[in-house]
C-alpha cells in the first residue's frame, strides 16, 4: 500500500512540475526537478527485497545524480559531459536490470522479432546519420551513449517477448519513452532548437522512469 501510495505521489508531483514547466515560471524547475526520483527510490527502497532491488535502485540513483548535474549543463559544457556520463551508467546498469530479469516465456513470433530488431537499428542509424556532422567535438561521447542507448531499448524490446504480461510492456513502453526524452534533448542541443523542448524531455524522461520501475516490480511482485 506504501508503495502504491508513493507512485501516486510521484505521478502527482510529477504533473505539478511538467505544469510549471510548460508555463516557464522560473525558479521553480531548479528545486523541483531534483524531488522526482528520490520518490521513486523511495517506492523501491521500502519493498521487500528481490533479486534485483539494488541494481534497480543504483539505476534509479544514477538518473538522479544525472538529473542533479544537468540542471547546471548552462553553465558549462564541462556538466553536460558528466551528466551525460551519469546517464550513459544508469543506461548500463538498466540493460543489466533487464538481463537479470526471470523469463517465463519463449520468443515465438520470429517475424516480430526481426521487424522489432530492424526498427531499433532504423532509429539508430537515423539519429547517427542526422546528428553526426553536428555533434564535434562531442562526437565519440554522443555516439557511444547513442550505441549504449539503443541496445538498452533492444534488450528491452526482446525482454518483452519473453517477460510475464502486462509488465513486459510497462518496461518496453519506458524504455521507448527514454530513448524518446534524449533524443530530444539530442536534437534540440545538436540540431535545432525545438519549442518547449524542456517541457518534451521532461515529460518522456518522467514517465520512462515511471514505467520501467513499475514494470519491473510488477516482474518482482510476490
Amino acid at each position: 500500500m506504501k508503495s502504491s501510495l508513493l507512485l501516486k505521489i510521484y505521478l502527482g508531483f510529477t504533473i505539478l512540475y511538467l505544469a510549471i514547466l510548460f508555463f516557464n515560471i522560473e525558479g521553480f524547475d531548479f528545486f523541483m526537478k531534483p524531488l522526482l526520483l528520490p520518490i521513486l527510490l523511495a517506492t523501491v527502497a521500502i519493498l521487500e527485497n528481490f533479486p534485483t532491488k539494488k541494481i534497480l535502485l543504483i539505476a534509479l540513483t544514477f538518473s538522479w545524480i544525472g538529473d542533479i548535474i544537468l540542471l547546471f549543463a548552462d553553465k558549462g559544457e564541462l556538466y553536460f559531459i558528466f551528466g551525460l556520463v551519469a546517464f550513459l551508467i544508469s543506461h548500463i546498469v538498466y540493460i543489466i536490470l533487464f538481463s537479470k530479469q526471470e523469463r517465463t516465456r519463449t520468443i515465438t513470433n520470429k517475424k516480430v522479432f526481426f521487424i522489432g530488431f530492424l526498427a531499433i537499428l532504423f532509429y539508430f542509424s537515423c539519429m547517427i546519420s542526422v546528428l553526426f556532422p553536428k555533434l564535434g567535438p562531442l562526437t565519440i561521447p554522443v555516439v557511444v551513449y547513442a550505441i549504449v542507448i539503443t541496445t538498452m531499448l533492444f534488450i528491452a524490446f526482446k525482454g518483452s517477448l519473453e517477460w510475464a504480461i502486462p509488465a513486459n510492456n510497462y518496461i518496453l513502453l519506458g524504455a521507448i519513452l527514454f530513448v524518446s526524452s534524449d533524443s530530444i534533448l539530442a536534437f534540440n542541443k545538436f540540431y535545432e532548437p525545438i519549442t518547449h523542448a524542456s517541457f518534451y524531455i521532461m515529460i518522456t524522461y518522467c514517465m520512462a522512469q515511471y514505467f520501467i520501475a513499475t514494470g519491473i516490480l510488477k516482474l518482482n511482485n510476490k
